[in-house]
């Protein structure tokens, strides 16, 4: 599957797994994107999701997907967020909603 990075294995951005991504309005215009991989994380970002998420859908190794998030991040493609993960000393209801959401999904 890395053939899809170039055979890179780390991404240019240090993506945490539950960094949420969205597509950017340029990442919007989907029939003008060429590599079928970008395609496919743009199209899955309409709606917001995270690393984890992503990689679940695609079926791909997890690796890989932070390695093609980080370069569509970088063509301004989509954008990532800080995942609202805790609240106090305790993760919050919902990040622990979107882990069991994307176990369920494997």
């Amino acid at each position: 599957p890395y053939f899809r990075t170039g055979g890179r294995t780390k991404p240019k951005y240090d993506l945490a797994i539950e960094a949420l991504i969205s597509t950017s309005e340029r990442g919007r215009e989907l029939d003008r994107l060429t590599v079928p991989e970008h395609r496919s994380i743009c199209g899955l970002c309409l709606d917001t999701r995270s690393v984890a998420e992503v990689a679940a859908y695609l079926r791909l190794p997890l690796g890989v997907v932070r390695v093609l998030i980080g370069d569509i991040a970088g063509l301004g493609l989509v954008l990532v967020h800080g995942a609202a993960t805790a609240v106090g000393d305790r993760p919050s209801i919902e990040f622990m909603e979107r882990v069991l959401s994307g176990l369920r999904r494997i």
